[in-house]
This record gives structure tokens, sequence and C-alpha cells, in this order.
């Protein structure tokens, strides 16, 4: 997405105090008008979709105590984590690292009823510190959806429709869902014998694919060969059915391995069944990097995005962190890279930022004002401007405004010649305006209106019948 941030990285030669000097820290960016449009239609797009589907949005606080939501969350994940201290209670303080252990939080503490089932959405920033070879910001925008007291395969089957019909609804259409079981993989490594502590490391691995480190955790454990075998096999299982039928020779029987394949063999016949399976991909090694997963999960993706759009997955015994178990389910999408995924729309096509700007002198700072309102009240885009200069120049500087600020209209008050009734109306000013003819600039067709029927001819009707032709 567009936006605007420091040149925080230091080049050769460049001393690191270029750090200090920054203005915006590391790993932060603004994103400026245009961009900042496009990414609300693209969230606004998402939760209506995912409000279609009975979800109700919720605001997150910004910042929680530490002590109280790091049961839900992972020592790896703390550690990324901002911390500061409250001046009121001296305790300390968390910025949002993760949106699904506040709301894990949340239900736990009964602050959204017993009812069951429950459909919660969010729009919101978390932020984690990442090294900057890492490719992503500290704060991360992201929409998601959580599932809660639904314990069958259905929940997942919601979920993951749900976040296809998303992604279809912002115009996503070639992507790739990668579904998998943690229960498969945890099964494996169980049953291999490796310590607590060997087993932690194997699933680090595992989730972030990293074969190599995954050798070498099961070579110091010396764990037995045709064990290990089986364990560095299962991350490279993706495909289709054929991934389950291996799965299951994997398994050997085992009904604390075959379970997990069941699963997720039901809910891939289900989404097969209603239309999905271009979109499928079964992978016994996804893992998610978040151990409260205990189920099903899956991770997006699309071409020109070298990252996961976002992910999700089964957390059935997160809330019981917090309080009693839940059976649950959930999704979260990375806003910046469905941006780039989606692609922006090109500068012929952007609509014009303001659809009348009012503008005048001094004098007539009260008519303007008044006439502005009344505009607004036909839903259009109105700014108001004075005008400084002579008489002569008021209709060449109001026009080179309207201009400058992409306005589709100019509405001029106490324009030489016109009395307090009447406006000069400027329709139509677009980039075919300033074609120049015999070297001079061609000025837009003046119109004398009076304040009635300018009203008229911004009114929502007038704006549809406009639209419609």
């Amino acid at each position: 997405m567009v936006s605007a941030s420091s040149k925080s990285r230091p080049v050769a030669g460049q001393a690191s105090s270029t750090y200090e000097r920054s203005l915006v820290p590391v790993g932060m960016a603004t994103i400026l008008p245009r961009a900042t449009k496009q990414v609300r239609q693209l969230e606004s797009q998402l939760l209506t979709q995912i409000g279609r589907w009975g979800y109700d949005e919720i605001i997150l606080p910004t910042f929680e105590y530490l002590d109280v939501l790091a049961p839900g969350l992972e020592a790896e994940l703390l550690e990324t984590c901002y911390q500061f201290i409250d001046r009121t209670t001296g305790r300390t303080l968390l910025l949002r690292p993760d949106a699904t252990a506040q709301v894990a939080r949340t239900i736990a503490m009964g602050l959204t009823g017993n009812t069951l089932p429950q459909r919660l959405s969010y729009r919101t920033s978390v932020f984690r510190y990442e090294p900057e070879h890492a490719g992503r910001g500290r704060e991360i925008f992201q929409v998601g959806a959580e599932l809660v007291g639904v314990e069958d395969v259905t929940g997942d089957y919601e979920t993951i429709s749900l976040l296809i019909e998303c992604l279809h609804a912002i115009g996503l259409n070639s992507f790739t869902i990668a579904l998998g079981h943690v229960g498969f993989i945890k099964g494996l490594l169980l049953r291999s014998g490796l310590s607590p502590q060997g087993q932690k490391r194997a699933e680090q691995a595992t989730a972030k694919k990293d074969l190599p480190r995954l050798e070498e955790v099961l070579a110091s454990e010396r764990i037995a060969k045709s064990v290990a075998k089986s364990i560095r096999e299962a991350p490279e299982l993706t495909g289709r059915e054929e991934v389950l039928e291996r799965g299951r020779v994997l398994a050997a029987g085992e009904p604390t391995l075959l379970a997990p394949l069941d699963r997720l063999d039901q809910l891939y016949q289900l989404l097969c069944a209603a239309g999905h399976r271009e979109s499928l991909l079964l992978d016994l090694g996804e893992f998610r990097g978040f151990d409260y997963y205990d189920g099903v999960v899956f991770d997006m993706f699309a071409s020109g995005v070298g990252a996961e759009l976002g992910g999700g997955g089964r957390y059935d015994h997160l809330i019981g962190r917090f309080g009693r178990d839940l059976p649950s389910t959930g999704f979260a999408l990375d806003v910046d890279r469905l941006f780039r995924a989606v692609g922006t729309p090109q500068a012929g096509g952007d609509p014009a930022r303001i659809h009348y700007l009012v503008a005048g002198p001094r004098r007539s700072m009260r008519l303007i004002i008044e006439i502005a309102k009344k505009l607004r009240r036909g839903h259009r885009r109105v700014a108001q401007h004075l005008v400084k200069g002579s008489e002569q120049t008021l209709l060449a500087n109001a026009l080179a405004m309207a201009q400058a600020q992409g306005a589709s209209a100019l509405v001029v008050v106490g324009a030489p010649g016109l009395d307090q009734e009447h406006v000069a109306l400027f329709d139509k000013i677009g980039s075919h305006d300033l074609a120049r003819r015999n070297g001079r600039p061609k000025r837009p067709v003046m119109k004398k209106m009076s304040l009635s029927a300018l009203t008229a001819h911004a009114g929502p009707s007038a704006r549809r019948q406009k639209e419609s032709s």
C-alpha cells in the first residue's frame, strides 16, 4: 500500500545514528490519503461479507495487562511484545500482540454473554517486534472472525467457506488455501519419544518448514532412523487426496494419528462438494506459528505476494486458559498483504476527491458555510474555501483551487455581477478542462444559478440520474 515512512535503513558508510534521526519508528508507516481510502474500502468489503454470516464486530483494547493476557500467549510471542509500565497501577502493560487471545479473554470473562455459538469479527492492528529482514512491519493491520461454540466439522467448514467468500468479495479469485491438522504432526513427534524441549524445537522448525533445523533436532535427540524418516516426510506431504492416503500409512493404525486425518478428510470433502477443490491444498506439515492451535489449521497464499495472506484454525483450549474450554475456530487476514494481492486501481480510474468546492471572498463566509452545509445533505463531499485577491481575479483563483483539489464542480459565491440569491457554477471540472486553446488554458463554462436550483442540482435524485446516464 502507498505509505510514507522514514528512510531508516542504513546503507554502506552511513552512520547508525540514522535510526536516531528517523522521524517515524522503524517498521511503522503512514498510509497516505488515496491508499487510506482504498484500504478502508477493502476493510469495509471484508466486514460487510463477514457480517452477512451473522458475525458481530468487536473493538478490542489497544493494550492489556501482561499478567492477564499472558496465559493466552506463547513465550516466543511474549518476547516480541512491546511492554511498558502503567503509571496508575505500576503493572506491566503490553501493546496488543494478538487479537485472538484478546477475544478468548473477553469471552472467558463473560462480557459477550453465555449464549452459544458466538460469532465475532474485528478490524484492528497488532504490534510485534519484527527483525528488518522478516519483510513485514511492526504494526500489522488485520480483519478477522472467530466462531465459538461449534465443535464438529461444520465449524471448520463455516470458517473456511466464509474466508473464501471474503476473498472473492474483494476481487481475489486466484488463491490457495493450505489445510492441515496440528494433531497429526504433534502425534508423530510425541510418538518419537522426543524430550519436551526437543518436541518444542521440532514444532517450531516444522512451523517454519525449516527441514535442516528439524533434522538437527532429531539427530541431537538420537531418534531412531525409521521414526525420524516419518517425521521428516510429514512436512513435505502436500497435494490432494493422495496426501491423506500417505498420512494413513505413516500413522500405522495409531488412533491418535488417524483421528486428525479423518477430521481433515471430512472437511476436505465438504469443501470439495461446495466447489472449492481447485483452491485447496492438503499439507500435513501445516502447523501455524501459535501454540494454541490444536486442530484443523490453514494458511492462504496468492501469486505475487511472497508470504501468507493470513491464516487461522481451531483452538478448542485457548479460552480455557482464561476460564473454561470452549470449542473455537477463526481466521485473521493481513490487510497490507491483501492490498498487494488485489492490486490498486489505476490513477485514471480514481474518482474525484471532492464533488463540490464552494468558494468566495471573506465577506461571503456565512453564505459559503450555509451552501456547503446544504450540498452535504445530498450525500456529496463538499469543501469550502475563502478566496483571496481582487474581484477581477476571484473566478480565476477559485478555479485554480478547484482544479488543484480535484473537485468535480465549483460553486463561487459573491462573484462580480451576482446577488446574494445566485451563485456561479462551473460543472464537470476535470483534466479535459485543462486542454489548451491557442496556447491558453480552456476555462470551464460558467452557469448562473439560483440557490434553490443549485440544491436541486446536487440532490440525491439528481445524482442518481447523472450516474445512470
